[in-house]
C-alpha cells in the first residue's frame, strides 16, 4: 500500500513540475489560472497522500477546508473572466 501512495505522490510532483513549466509559456492570464488550480490541487493531493500515510486524522479537516476553498476561487475566477455572464 505505501508503494503505491509514494508512486501516486511522485505523479502529483511530476503533474506540478509540468504545470509551473506551463505556466511560463503560457499567453494569456486564462491558461495561467488553469494551471495555477492544477497546482494546488495537486499539492492538496500530495498533502491528502502523505496523511494517509502517518495516519493523521486531523490534516483531512484541513484538506478538506482547502479544497473548499480552492473550489471557490476556481468559480470566483471563471465569474471574473466571462464578466459575470453565465
Amino acid at each position: 500500500m505505501t508503494i503505491v501512495l509514494w508512486i501516486c505522490i511522485g505523479l502529483l510532483a511530476l503533474a506540478i513540475v509540468v504545470g509551473l513549466s506551463r505556466v511560463l509559456t503560457a499567453k494569456d492570464m486564462g491558461s495561467r489560472a488553469i494551471v495555477g488550480d492544477l497546482v494546488y490541487f495537486s499539492a492538496i493531493g500530495i498533502l491528502t497522500f502523505i496523511a494517509m500515510l502517518v495516519d493523521l486524522s486531523i490534516v483531512l479537516d484541513v484538506i478538506f477546508l482547502s479544497s473548499m476553498l480552492g473550489i471557490l476561487a476556481t468559480v470566483a475566477l471563471s465569474r471574473i473572466q466571462t464578466r459575470g455572464h453565465r
